[in-house]
C-alpha cells in the first residue's frame, strides 16, 4: 500500500533565501542534506537520515531522498512529526561507579547503560518523566569516563545533545576533582610538586602528537587538583599527570557545561530536566 503524501502544512522551513534566488548549483557550498540538518542544530546526521527515510524532509517543496545534496539557496522543510518524535527522546545523567565502561562491553566489564533501570532511578529526580524500557533503545554515552573513574556520565537518545557534547565543534567544558600523589609523596602533594609542573598541566603538554588546549588546573586541597577541560582525549587527565610526575589515585567528574553531578548517588541516575541545558 502506498503511504499517504505528507501534509505540507506540517512542515517548518529553514530560513528562506532571497525570493529571486535560484536553487543552489553544484559546487556552490553544496553539502549532503543530513549534514545541512545537523549544522542547523535540528538533529544528528543519523536522525536526519531517519527523517529522510520517513518522508519528513522536503527540499524546494519536494520530498527528499537519501543522499541528496543541498546548498545555501535551497529551501529545506521538516515535518512537525520529527519534532514530536524528538520530544520523546530522553537524556539521562548517571553517577557512574568504578568498574563500568562508558561504551560497549570490553574485557568482561559491563557498559554503564546496564545500570539504567527503574530500580536505580534516583528518588530525588525532579523530572516527571516515567521510566520505560523503550528509553533504552538507542541510548548511548555522549562522551567517555574511564573504567576506574567515577562521576557524571551523560547517556542520550537525542542526537542534538550528543552533537553538542562530542561533536567536532563542541566547546563544552568539563570539571573534575583529581586526587594525586607525587612519587612516594601521598600527603602534602601541593608543596612537593614544583610550580613549573603545575603550569605545564595548564598549558604546554601534548598527547598523541597533538598539543592540548589550555586547561584550568588549581589545587582544591593539598592532595587534590581541580581540572576544567574543553576536550576529552582517552585517559587525558591521567596521561597529563604522568607527564609531570603525578599519579592519579582518584578521579571524579562533577560537571559538564552547566549541568552538575550534585547530590546524585553513585550508581543512580536521573533525567536531564526540560529546563536544563549544557
Amino acid at each position: 500500500m502506498t503511504a499517504p503524501a505528507p501534509d505540507p502544512s506540517r512542515f517548518r522551513r529553514s530560513p528562506r533565501p532571497a525570493a529571486d534566488a535560484p536553487p543552489s548549483a553544484p559546487g556552490d557550498g553544496v553539502v549532503r542534506l543530513n549534514k545541512r540538518l545537523a549544522d542547523l542544530g535540528l538533529c544528528s546526521r543519523r536522525e536526519a537520515d531517519e527523517w529522510i527515510e520517513r518522508g519528513w524532509v522536503r527540499v524546494n517543496g519536494q520530498v527528499a531522498v537519501m543522499g541528496l545534496k543541498v546548498g545555501p539557496r535551497d529551501h529545506v522543510g521538516v515535518d512537525r512529526r520529527a519534532d514530536e518524535s524528538q520530544a520523546q527522546r530522553v537524556t539521562i545523567l548517571l553517577h557512574k561507579p568504578v568498574g563500568y565502561v562508558s561504551g560497549q562491553a570490553e574485557d568482561g566489564h559491563q557498559p554503564a547503560v546496564t545500570l539504567i533501570d527503574a530500580r536505580s532511578h534516583w528518588r530525588g529526580d525532579a523530572a516527571r518523566t516515567r521510566f520505560s524500557p523503550a528509553q533504552l533503545r538507542g541510548l548511548a554515552p555522549a562522551g567517555r569516563l574511564d573504567i576506574d573513574s567515577v562521576g557524571l556520565l551523560v547517556l542520550t537518545q537525542d542526537g542534538r545533545v550528543a552533537r553538542q557534547l562530542i561533536g567536532e565543534d563542541s566547546d563544552i567544558d568539563k570539571e573534575y576533582l583529581v586526587r594525586v600523589q607525587y612519587g612516594d609523596v601521598a600527603a602534602g602533594v601541593q608543596a612537593a610538586l614544583p610550580p613549573a609542573q603545575l603550569q605545564r598541566l595548564r598549558h604546554g603538554l601534548s598527547l598523541d602528537g597533538q598539543p592540548l588546549k589550555p586547561a584550568q588546573v588549581e589545587w582544591q586541597n593539598p592532595e587534590q587538583l581541580r581540572f576544567v577541560l574543553r576536550e576529552g582525549k582517552k585517559r587525558q587527565i591521567r596521561r597529563m599527570c604522568e607527564q609531570v610526575g603525578l599519579k592519579v589515585t582518584g578521579l571524579k567528574r562533577i560537571r559538564i557545561g552547566r549541568v552538575l553531578l550534585g547530590q546524585l548517588p553513585v550508581g543512580q541516575w536521573r533525567y536531564l530536566g526540560p529546563h536544563e541545558q549544557f
